[in-house]
């Protein structure tokens, strides 16, 4: 699942670093749908030699069927009610890096759980991005309405005061893939190691420190 090659400007010492500050924390990517959480998510795993889960498989596996199968036998509260469940398995089976879906950060006590055992990054999209990655998409049940795009714009408004809790904000636009994950490196090591991001990294990081 995760990549094996790391890119030419990968830093080992400073990934071994952040692992070593983890210690048996996860990180955890959080933001909207089609943000990039698992795409970005099994690099950083593979950069940090850490097992790469993501959240809606784990769900899916555990609940015997697909997401959108779970919305409409179920209902999107006992989604959530699994989701929780679920992300609370993962943090508590060691370090990791962890792709959540775009609704789990809202939970109360989800924030709370990856507070205290994990270090969140915010992959923070903005609405046109997410619209152009999820448009061919038919697995999102909250996209099922007549005006995705008003849906999106929503979801983003109710959603993004929570995402700022997250403890590094990075944003994720139309560049090569790990430049995002370099930039999610420097954030991390920033935040553990108490080094500041070089700046050609900290033009994409924002809120790196809370």
């Amino acid at each position: 699942m995760s990549e094996t090659a790391a890119p030419a400007q990968a830093n080992p010492t400073q990934e071994a670093d952040i692992t070593s500050a983890l210690g048996r924390r996860s990180v955890v990517l959080v933001g909207m749908m089609g943000a990039g959480k698992s795409t970005i998510g099994r690099r950083l795993a593979a950069r940090l030699r850490l097992p790469f889960l993501d959240a809606d498989i784990e769900i899916e596996a555990a609940a015997g069927m697909s997401i959108p199968d779970i919305f409409e036998t179920h209902g999107e509260p006992h989604f959530r009610d699994g989701e929780a469940r679920v992300i609370a398995r993962l943090l508590d089976s060691g370090p990791a890096v962890i792709a959540t879906g775009g609704g789990a950060f809202m939970r109360e006590e989800t924030r709370n759980r990856i507070r205290d055992k994990a270090v969140s990054i915010w992959l923070k999209a903005d609405a046109d991005i997410i619209m152009r990655r999820v448009k061919r998409r038919a697995d999102r049940p909250l996209l099922q309405t007549a005006d995705p795009a008003a849906t999106v714009g929503r979801l983003i408004d109710e959603r993004e005061p929570l995402y700022q809790r997250a403890d590094i904000t990075v944003a994720s636009r139309d560049v090569p893939h790990d430049k995002i994950v370099d930039e999610c490196i420097e954030a991390l090591h920033a935040r553990l190691c108490g080094q500041a991001a070089p700046p050609e990294a900290a033009a994409g990081i924002m809120g790196a420190l809370r």
